[in-house]
Formats: C-alpha cells, sequence, structure tokens
C-alpha cells in the first residue's frame, strides 16, 4: 500500500478516534448484561447484529469483496478478532470493572508497535521504546493502584484483556494489505460474518445462544452494542486502517477508558478513581512519544499473512 497523503491520514485518526469512543461505550454496556448471558453468546449476538447490518449494506453498494486468494486470509483475521478477542473481551469484563479493562485495553498501541516490530514492519526507534516504557508503567501504576477497590479476581481480567488487545494488535498489522486488495467495507464485512458464525455455532452447542433471563433492557443493551460497538465500530476502525498507519491507528484506543469511565459511571455507578486518570494520563503521555516518530512509518510496507 503507498504511504496516505496527511489529509488521508488525518481522517484516519479522527474516525479512529470515533472507533475507539463508541469501543467505550460498548464496553461499558457489555457490562451492564454480562452477569445475564455468558460470553460467547453476548459475543455471538454482537457480531450477529453487526453482521447483519452490514451485509446488506455491502451488496447495496456493490462493495469490492476480497479475492478468492485471500478468503481463507480474511477468514482467520475474522475469527481472531470477531471470535477469539470476543472471548477474551467479554471474559475479562466479566471479572473487572469497564475502567480497569479499557485501561487494559490501552496496551494495544505498544503490542501493536512491539508486533510490528518483531514482524519488521516499523522500527521500534530509541523514542518508542521510551514511549512504551512510560505508558505501561503508567498502566501498570494505575492497576495496582485500584486492586483495593477493584472486583475479586480482577486481575484476571486485565490480563485477560491484555491478551485481547494482543490479538488486535495482529490483526492491526495483518489487515492492511487485505483491506487494500478489497475494501473496508467488505472486508469488516466478511470477517464479522466468520467470527458471528463461529461464535453462534459454539453458543447454539452450549445451549445458551438465547438467554432467558434478558427483558427489554437487555436485549436493546444488545442492539446498541451490535449497531454501534460492532457494526459502526469497526467499519471505522478499518477505514482508519485503510487510511494510515496500525500504530497511529492503534494510539486512539487511549480515547476508550475515558467513554468507558464515563458511560459505566452513569449505568453502573463504577466510580471515577484518580488512579486511572492519572493512569490514562500516562499512558497517553507514553503514546504520543511513541507514535509522533512517524515520517518513516509512512513508507513501510505492511506484512501479508500467507
Amino acid at each position: 500500500m503507498s504511504a496516505a497523503s496527511p489529509v488521508a491520514a488525518r481522517l484516519g485518526v479522527a474516525a479512529a478516534v470515533l472507533s475507539s469512543a463508541l469501543g467505550g461505550m460498548a464496553l461499558a454496556a457489555s457490562r451492564f448484561v454480562i452477569g445475564a448471558t455468558d460470553v460467547v453468546a453476548l459475543g455471538a449476538w454482537r457480531y450477529s447484529v453487526g453482521f447483519v447490518c452490514l451485509l446488506p449494506i455491502t451488496l447495496a453498494v456493490r462493495a469490492r469483496w476480497p479475492a478468492r486468494a485471500d478468503w481463507a486470509g480474511v477468514a482467520l483475521l475474522g475469527l481472531l478478532f470477531f471470535a477469539i478477542f470476543p472471548v477474551l473481551y467479554n471474559l475479562s469484563i466479566a471479572y473487572t470493572s469497564a475502567a480497569r479493562a479499557s485501561l487494559a485495553l490501552s496496551t494495544l498501541p505498544l503490542l501493536t508497535m512491539v508486533t510490528a516490530a518483531v514482524l519488521r514492519i516499523e522500527k521500534l526507534t530509541a523514542r518508542k521504546s521510551a514511549g512504551v516504557a512510560i505508558a505501561v508503567a503508567g498502566a501498570a501504576a494505575a492497576l495496582a493502584a485500584g486492586l483495593a477497590d477493584a472486583p475479586a479476581g480482577a486481575w484476571r481480567g486485565d490480563l485477560l484483556m491484555v491478551a485481547g488487545a494482543f490479538c488486535m494488535a495482529l490483526y492491526n498489522v495483518w489487515s492492511r494489505p487485505f483491506i487494500a486488495r478489497s475494501s473496508p467495507l467488505a472486508f469488516l464485512t466478511a470477517g464479522m460474518g466468520a467470527g458471528a458464525v463461529s461464535l453462534a455455532v459454539l453458543s447454539l452447542l452450549g445451549g445458551g445462544f438465547v438467554p432467558e433471563s434478558f427483558g427489554v433492557p437487555q436485549w436493546a443493551t444488545v442492539l446498541f452494542i451490535g449497531i454501534f460497538g460492532a457494526a459502526l465500530n469497526f467499519y471505522l476502525w478499518v477505514w482508519a486502517l485503510e487510511r494510515t498507519t496500525p500504530t497511529r491507528v492503534a494510539t486512539t484506543i487511549t480515547v476508550n477508558p475515558v467513554s468507558a469511565s464515563l458511560l459505566a459511571a452513569l449505568i453502573l455507578g463504577e466510580p471515577i478513581g484518580l488512579n486511572l486518570a492519572l493512569g490514562v494520563a500516562a499512558v497517553l503521555v507514553g503514546i504520543w512519544i511513541a507514535a509522533t516518530e512517524v515520517k518513516k512509518e509512512q513508507g513501510q510496507s505492511p506484512a501479508r499473512i500467507s
């Protein structure tokens, strides 16, 4: 993929910021319903609703579908991001608070930079390394400081969310060439469909696909998560990945704790502690240091899954 123009790159970052804000709200909303269902069923409903929203739009606009040679890679990325990631995500928020989970997810830019460096897609310079160290230290300090006020076993949720963030980092790094050879909308629809089908089958086999304890508020929340937290959220994300580098897109995930904390405070009564505010500030500073060195990144070619 050729380097994006400055205007396209800025639009990509803006789209990623909005995507991250929607993702934070979806995380808080998921906390509202997770106690009435299981992690697989919630993921199945979220991405099934998202897929149902995206498919008719993709067909109506005649978006360019991935080439036959790319089907296996797109399906594997879909399973990684829309099956494995949501299970880890939903397991995480079953153990920890929405704010802590979103702060753990804020390690995504760091994991993306390190993953891209290991795969020789982006060079991990001294400046990036300093930013990584500052942001990781800030997130770790914030999580440790909040253990006394956290739910029992919250550290398990924090680790599960970091594992989910690693899945997302791989998706960020590996998806760009596939998007370039199709379209963001068709790529997303195909991948989300693969993930939704796999989760729905697992949930049906487990007998928990239709939660018996769901009422109108829970179903309304599922629709919100599916429409805004899956279809729109991830369309904006892959649209951004088409226009700028994985690292720059990933930096916007730090908006996630802010929107998650605000919505969780409104609907769940979760406190917004000073430790979380300081953690978010440290992550933002660390990511700014690491991500402002972008000149060499613009010319890098992303790797492809073979």
